[in-house]
């Protein structure tokens, strides 16, 4: 419902802080009543002229301000009609599917700083694909037949490896997009990839050599499941795989797409950790979305027997799904299954049915290409806008990795600005992304992880601007 600030008696109390100048007081002022919910989406706004007799400003130092925050999308303005709260605001109290609260992070990045106190105006967070493009009506069509067709049994006990129809579907699946071999009575079902990689610590002994840098919530999965990690150093050939020791007994490496630098593993290291004796754990958590030529293919294909390939619908689908598979050598698909027997009996069935009914009839397919133009034009416009170039907000900045996933590093330049002064130029502006150096076990190089996923199509435009300019602002 349209609310009236003027005119209906609705009464909102501003404090707009002397210092600082008067007009970017009154910004900060309704940019706060705005991200507080104090000013829900589509309130009306009195006139310039109106609120500067009431605040004892000029009307000048009143329109700069709207002006301002119509440029950063706080407020929206029609031909003929008032300034009105765009659609920025904070859920109201009586949506049930909603909340005031900040979004929580993506499983990928639950290290992240918290952000600002509401949702932010701009989520440039990476390991989360974009839900608004989530295949609504195709996972409505396949929900309804799967509810129509499956025999009652399907609501019983499932065997800890996940339901059949789902693991030959993927079975299918890996080996025709991605090169996995397997079988359905090799593939687990998982509630995601830390599942998988709990699962994994499970069974194995030994320290496990993780890359470097890397995912530090994956680090800390696995020290509270009492497993010593090593560091497996990366440079821009991959992950160097001839620092590898006997003594290690599983390494977790991206070979796709190094996580987060962007490269994939050379050939010659390919060949190198196909010859190591330990187990690889290979995260293929966008192995799908290459853009510049063909996805690389899994490195599992070349060495089933020793390589736990992991995959999930975290990115292709949503976060929210929950679902994940690891399709697993013989020698340790016995202890993999007890393991998930005894961590919780299985995963939900009903959306295994469903995802297997996507990828039966190829919804699943089309859903992936459509995804992958989709992202491959958002990584052009961040190139265009933040790389190398005439124009570019921050010199210096360099953004490394091949033209593939959902997220780019962009690391800074050494003469500044600090990683620390550019992600509180970013929370003031409403961004959320996460820093770079936490990925490192050291002193990691300052930078900034950028996913251009998360926003809408109509969204991440208005998010790569408000990027550029807290980069030429800091």
């Amino acid at each position: 419902m349209r609310k009236d600030w003027a005119g209906s008696g609705v009464d909102l109390h501003l404090e707009v802080a002397a210092g600082g100048g008067r007009r970017r007081g009154l910004e900060e002022a309704l940019r706060r009543a705005v991200r507080d919910g104090r000013l829900p989406r589509g309130t009306r706004l009195p006139s310039t002229r109106s609120l500067a007799a009431e605040l004892g400003l000029s009307r000048g130092t009143v329109s700069a301000a709207y002006d301002q925050l119509v440029a950063e999308g706080y407020l929206a303005t029609r031909p003929g009609s008032a300034t009105e709260v765009a659609d920025v605001s904070p859920a109201t109290p009586s949506d049930p599917w909603s909340s005031s609260e900040p979004p929580p992070a993506p499983l990928h990045d639950l290290r992240l700083p918290a952000g600002p106190s509401a949702a932010p105006l701009h989520d440039l967070r990476p390991g989360q694909p974009d839900v608004s493009a989530f295949p609504a009506r195709a996972w409505l069509r396949a929900t309804r037949h799967v509810l129509s067709t499956a025999p009652a049994e399907v609501l019983g006990p499932c065997d800890p490896r996940g339901r059949i129809e789902l693991r030959a579907a993927l079975a299918g699946y890996l080996a025709r997009t991605r090169g996995v071999l397997t079988t359905p009575d090799l593939i687990v079902v998982t509630t995601g990839f830390v599942q998988a990689l709990n699962l994994i610590a499970r069974v194995i002994d030994g320290p496990i050599a993780t890359e470097e840098p890397g995912h530090d919530f994956y680090r800390e999965v696995l020290r509270r499941a009492g497993r010593q990690t090593v560091p497996l150093p990366v440079d821009g050939l991959g992950a160097q795989v001839d620092t590898l020791t006997g003594a290690t007994a599983a390494a977790v490496v991206t070979p796709a797409h190094q996580y987060p630098t962007g490269v994939p593993l050379h050939p010659a290291r390919r060949r190198a950790l196909r010859e190591w004796g330990g187990l690889v754990v290979e995260d293929d958590y966008d192995g799908e979305f290459r853009y510049d030529r063909q996805p690389v293919g899994a490195f599992q294909g070349t060495a089933p027997d020793r390589v736990v390939y992991v995959g999930t619908t975290s990115e292709a689908l949503a976060p929210a799904l929950r679902l994940g598979w690891m399709a697993v050598p013989p020698s340790l698909i016995g202890p993999v299954a007890e393991a998930k027997l005894h961590a919780d009996a299985h995963t939900e069935v009903l959306g295994q049915l469903v995802l297997a009914r996507l990828i039966e009839t190829h919804d699943y397919d089309r859903h992936i290409r459509a995804a992958r133009l989709r992202y491959r034009r958002r990584r052009e416009l961040l190139l265009a806008r933040l790389g190398p170039g005439p124009g570019q907000p921050l010199p210096g900045v360099a953004l490394p990795g091949v033209a593939a996933g959902l997220r780019a590093l962009l690391l800074l330049p050494e003469a500044g600005p600090a990683e620390g002064e550019l992600l509180a130029e970013c929370e003031r502006r409403g961004i959320a992304l996460r820093a770079a150096s936490p990925l490192w076990r050291g002193d990691g190089p300052g930078g900034l992880l950028i996913g251009y996923a998360a926003p809408s199509e109509r969204a991440y435009p208005h998010a790569l601007e408000a990027l550029a300019g807290a980069l030429a602002g800091t």
